[in-house]
């Protein structure tokens, strides 16, 4: 469809998929929604996208890359059926990382059935130059029904100048402003004052300078401080108005691990302390490829489908474990091992899939921990599958990942290597695929792949 016309869509469940392809020198790109009223968020908590994935009515929820064919699509999620009914516009953008869009071929926006897979609306951008961020299109009302319009907006200003545009409050610029010009030298020194013909008053002493008060520092609860000491009375006729803390900016940065760039140090980028939440999201892929196109339907069956979330740990006193729904090792968070697995989603329909959470307080007592994810029931191996791995710091930015496309019958993958070099926690992307050999369980493949050296039982669920 051509720039600015629209089209009915159907008030159901909607992906909306932002393709392009990749190569050498593309920078990367990020899809984002935002829910609008009078053209405006009503607060942060309306824009869902990497770091926010998932809006709090349910209506939009942020899916994640895919790579194949030799195309990459970022996904969201839209149910029209629950967006909120003082929601006027749901604004659908993308900002390139790394970049800009004019370096981004074949860029798009694709609005398909969920359920039927069918095509409801698409756009094909061009003519991009030096924008890094884009409004592609939006889902507005108009007379009890929903339409997508085509917008094609372009932004200078990257993901950053695109939120703030609609109302965001972001915690940290993504790009620096120039400096200032330095002032001009005149061209001529001006000619000295004439001498005045009677003495000059002399100015009034100084006084000593007057401290400024302190900035007001807003607690985590109650009131702010007042900066000047005792409060002043209240009138008998009006109350003090007490002030509402502001709420928590957005933070917009992120670290996307790669071949090219596996590893990250969780201190350099703040995140030592707190709670770290290690999520797996998979969704089945609707067109089989690689082993599995081979072999057919019979081989990778997804009909109850349950992958689980583990991690083998080693801590700095010598002990050894293993975190996993089999056996009910769920793990502890408040002692050892510090780590905790929060549930055993069977489906990966749970918008939140799977969940590790790691206690970043006692990284000292961690020498390393390994997170990886076995096929318990449901597939022979990991084809036809797509998975993000996503490290989410209490603070500091999230670490993410997609699983490349398994070519072999592989039933476990080591997904990422956290290590204490020296009290530096550095997180390594692995996403190695392991073929267990005949007899030989998932968790042993991995504890031989890796040298853990644990003996293993048989157990179940």
């Amino acid at each position: 469809m051509p720039k600015g016309s629209n089209t009915p869509v159907p008030a159901t469940a909607l992906r909306v998929e932002v393709g392009w392809r990749p190569g050498p020198g593309v920078p990367d790109a990020d899809v984002s929604a935002l829910l609008l009223v009078g053209g405006k968020v009503r607060s942060d908590a309306d824009f869902v996208f990497y770091n926010q994935p998932a809006h709090p009515s349910g209506a939009v929820r942020y899916e994640g890359k895919d790579t194949l064919g030799g195309q990459v699509t970022d996904t969201l999620l839209v149910d029209l059926a629950r967006v909120e009914p003082s929601i006027e516009k749901v604004v659908l953008a993308a900002s390139a990382d790394g970049g800009t869009f004019g370096q981004v071929p074949g860029l798009y926006i694709e609005v398909r059935d969920a359920a039927r897979g069918t095509v409801a609306a698409r756009f094909d951008s061009t003519g991009a130059s030096v924008e890094t961020a884009f409004v592609l299109g939006e889902f507005y009302r108009r007379q009890g029904t929903w339409k997508f319009r085509a917008v094609g907006q372009g932004y200078g200003s990257g993901l950053e100048g695109l939120a703030t545009d609609f109302g965001i409050t972001v915690d940290e610029p993504q790009h620096t402003p120039p400096p200032a010009p330095a002032p001009r030298a005149p061209a001529m020194a001006p000619p000295p004052p004439a001498p005045a013909p009677f003495p000059a008053t002399p100015p009034p002493p100084v006084g000593p300078p007057v401290p400024l008060p302190p900035p007001v520092t807003m607690p985590q609860s109650g009131t702010p401080a007042n900066p000047f000491g005792a409060p002043a009375p209240a009138t008998p006729t009006q109350a003090p108005a007490t002030p509402t803390p502001a709420a928590a900016p957005v933070r917009l940065s992120k670290v996307t691990l790669t071949k090219a760039a596996p590893s990250v140090s969780l201190t350099k980028q703040g995140g030592t302390t707190g709670a770290m939440r290690v999520n797996l999201n998979w969704e089945v892929r609707k067109q089989f490829s690689g082993w599995g196109s081979k072999r057919g339907r019979a081989v990778a069956m997804h009909r109850d489908l349950d992958l689980d979330l583990c991690a083998l740990y080693e801590l700095s006193d010598g002990r050894k474990g293993v975190v996993q729904a089999l056996g009910n090792a769920f793990g502890a968070l408040h002692w050892p091992p510090y780590i905790h697995l929060d549930g055993d989603d069977r489906t990966g329909a749970v918008a939140d899939g799977e969940n590790l959470t790691i206690n970043l307080d006692h990284s000292g007592d961690f020498r390393r921990i390994l997170v990886f994810v076995t096929i318990y029931e449901g597939a022979r191996s990991f084809a036809d599958l797509h998975a993000t791995v996503t490290l989410q710091p209490q603070h500091g930015a999230p670490v993410d990942f997609s699983l490349d496309e398994c070519t072999v019958p592989s039933t476990v993958c080591a997904l990422a290597l956290i290590t204490n070099i020296g009290g530096d926690l550095v997180v390594q992307r692995e996403a190695r695929y392991l073929v267990p050999e005949r007899g030989v369980s998932p968790q042993r493949t991995i504890d031989r792949a890796y040298g853990w050296g644990m003996n293993w039982t048989p157990g179940r669920k």
